[in-house]
């Protein structure tokens, strides 16, 4: 530890930390603009002006490493004249025109000028432009506004992974820019946003829409993907602005995906606002909620239990998921219930089966990391950006059983052969041998190996070897699955399936038209032919589900609901209600809640309390026997060598929301133009 003063206080630090961070460790606040906490240090903004005690000049507090003994100030005259001089420098060219600046209310530039800034300024020469610069969908430039502070292009370079910002130019030339006048070829592009101290870099969708004080801000969980990153939805009124990042070091850091943070503007569009029925012509009518449950309740009473069966989707909430097992296990009698939309192997004997168990944490601590039938590029943004973390810390040797193009980091290709799987358990493979010898390795199984016809062998062998080398433990599990969908580890835990070996038997027996009444609770994915099945559907949006629907039953998104998620790595989260389910709609719980009524004449649960208890208990249950039960090795696995393909996801329009987002559609749109062009990176 270091003994140092800062304001003529006496504190101890770690050796390492910068002046800045000593000196925030001690409570003094210093003004940035270019330090970030998780970029590299630039320190050419000099706004981080500090004295220190022998030092003739000011020293930029980012860039000094703090030693034995210094002593600091950091409110003094001489570095508060420092600190002005600077702001006027910085105030030389920038344009006056906060009443029209997007970043007006938020802005660090702002709030630095109102402390440092000087009423009149000395400089009489002309404002420098400079013009503004095409970076895509999502990013509006207007960069006669730059400080030059190179946050953008150190986050571009170092955690994105596309180093295709930069500055060109020097001195008051300097002009930071694409490369190629394109948009940024990243699923994280719009972080430069947040990162932007001044109004340069803004949202393009969110132009001129409102002001931060003008927002009610809620804090929840985003359901893009199965990360469950922490996210602040921004609503004015009813409708959904914007969403930010919040910072969770365990799970996002403070970043967020693209379509995390810009498919709300689906959250407007096809919307299901009223109860629909469909007629013999093909055409849906409106109806009231009386008229669907009593056409439900006809069609219930007329079938066999053993004829329902009812499939969840991607975007629901736990709450949900429970009272929608409660109605088919004790209301209709029935066990058909499934939550997977195609025939992806599930052994859910284990929790650790389809958990991400090394956790998003743990990516930097490991030391090998092998991808079977993923690319966690498009799958899981966030989790990917750690991988990239991990290869520049510690240099962690990165394999893929295909090549699955560029994942913004170097790895090595095999050709994705499942004889390699069969070479690996036996011994007779490189990766063995690295397998053995790692500390901490991460094995990785994708939806495209787990969905393929060899996903038992694949899942089965890797396991049982795992646990024979004994890297399976209470200090280390290197078994890790991506999910596809933010309820996929949710709808596992609460039971939301109907096992057969590890196949899925309910779509089996749908795709043969074994079913008289399908209830689809927000299913968008399903492909099937629908024959004479009487199809229920309930969700938010006129999706694919709604299509093929016989009655709809408008629900709520995932910003209108109170409800728990759990995401990849199994950690329960609560996503918070920031606004409204529009016209008629409800809250999903209460449709089904109130189905019940009109079909048994009575509720299953009094309300949203009774409900969230009941769940809870049962999940409390369910880990607290998952954890006493002992591994148990399959048996009959039988090896097929053939070549293992990697399913291609749609990224921009991979959910009911993302499909019916105008934002989501440009991206794609560029996206594909870029592809066809051949101008990409």
């Amino acid at each position: 530890m270091l003994k140092l003063k800062v304001n003529n206080l006496d504190v101890e630090v770690e050796e390492g930390l910068t002046v800045l961070q000593a000196c925030e460790q001690a409570g003094a606040e210093i003004p940035r603009f270019c330090y970030h906490e998780k970029l590299s240090i630039a320190g050419n903004c000099r706004m981080c002006l500090v004295e220190i005690e022998k030092s003739p000049k000011p020293i930029a507090s980012c860039a000094m490493p703090a030693s034995e003994g210094m002593n600091i100030k950091t409110n003094t005259l001489f570095v508060e004249k420092a600190r002005k001089g600077v702001m006027e420098f910085l105030l030389a060219n920038h344009p006056l025109d906060c009443p029209v600046c997007d970043q007006g209310g938020e802005c660090d530039l702002q709030d630095q000028s109102m402390f440092y800034g000087i009423d009149k300024s000395r400089y009489k020469e002309n404002k420098r432009a400079v013009p503004e610069k095409n970076m895509g969908p999502l990013i509006k430039t207007q960069m006669t506004r730059c400080i030059h502070c190179t946050r953008c292009i150190r986050f571009a370079t170092e955690v994105a992974g596309v180093p295709e910002l930069g500055a060109i130019g020097r001195g008051e030339n300097m002009e930071i820019t694409t490369y190629l006048e394109k948009s940024m070829e990243s699923e994280l592009s719009a972080n430069v946003i947040d990162l932007c101290p001044v109004g340069a870099l803004t949202s393009k969708p969110y132009v001129f829409e409102a002001r931060p004080w003008e927002l009610k801000k809620t804090e929840t969980i985003d359901v893009m993907d199965a990360v469950g990153s922490n996210i602040r939805v921004d609503t004015y009124g009813w409708e959904v602005k914007r969403i930010l990042p919040r910072i969770n070091e365990d799970i996002n850091e403070e970043w967020i995906s693209d379509k995390t943070r810009y498919a709300c503007d689906g959250l407007l569009n096809q919307r299901l606002d009223t109860p629909f029925i469909k007629y013999k012509n093909g055409k849906f009518d409106k109806a009231s909620w009386k008229e669907v449950f009593n056409i439900i309740k006809e069609k219930i009473k007329s079938t066999e239990s053993s004829k329902i069966c009812g499939f969840s989707g991607d975007l629901v909430n736990m709450e949900t998921l429970y009272i929608f097992k409660e109605f088919f296990n004790k209301l209709l009698n029935s066990k058909n219930l499934e939550s997977r939309s195609n025939h992806v192997y599930l052994n859910p004997e284990k929790r650790e089966n389809y958990l991400f168990n090394s956790s998003i944490n743990g990516i930097e601590e490991s030391d090998f990391i092998f991808l079977i039938g993923t690319n966690p590029r498009f799958e899981a943004t966030i989790l990917n950006a750690r991988i990239r973390k991990s290869y520049l810390k510690n240099k962690t040797e990165i394999i893929s059983l295909n090549n699955i193009g560029d994942l913004t980091y170097p790895y090595k290709k095999l050709e994705g052969n499942l004889g390699i799987i069969k070479e690996i358990i036996d011994d007779k493979h490189t990766i063995s041998t690295t397998i053995k010898d790692s500390k901490k390795p991460i094995i990785v199984f994708g939806q495209s190996a787990l969905a393929s016809k060899f996903g038992k062998y694949i899942f089965e062998s890797i396991k049982s070897y795992l646990i024979k080398n004994k890297k399976i433990s209470d200090d280390w599990n290197s078994l890790n699955t991506i999910s596809e969908n933010a309820s996929t580890v949710g709808s596992l835990d609460l039971g939301i399936y109907k096992n057969n070996d590890g196949s899925n038997e309910v779509l089996t027996d749908l795709e043969n038209h074994k079913y008289e009444i399908v209830y689809l609770l927000g299913q968008d994915s399903l492909k099937f032919k629908k024959k004479n099945e009487f199809i229920i559907y309930q969700g938010s949006h006129g999706d694919k589900g709604a299509e093929i629907a016989d009655v709809i039953l408008p629900g709520s998104a995932y910003t209108e609901q109170n409800g728990y998620f759990t995401n990849l790595e199994g950690k329960l989260q609560k996503a918070f209600k920031a606004s409204y389910p529009p016209g008629d709609a409800k809250e999903d719980w209460q449709i089904i809640n109130e189905l019940a009524e009109v079909v048994n004449n009575k509720k299953i649960f009094k309300d949203k309390a009774e409900l969230d208890s009941s769940m809870l208990n049962y999940l409390n249950l369910f880990k607290e026997k998952n954890l006493s039960k002992k591994y148990s090795e399959m048996t009959n696995i039988i090896f097929e060598d053939n070549k293992l393909l990697i399913e291609v996801h749609d990224y921009y329009y991979s959910n009911s929301i993302a499909r019916a987002s105008k934002t989501m559609s440009n991206c794609r749109n560029e996206k594909n133009n870029i592809k066809a062009t051949g101008t990409e990176g």
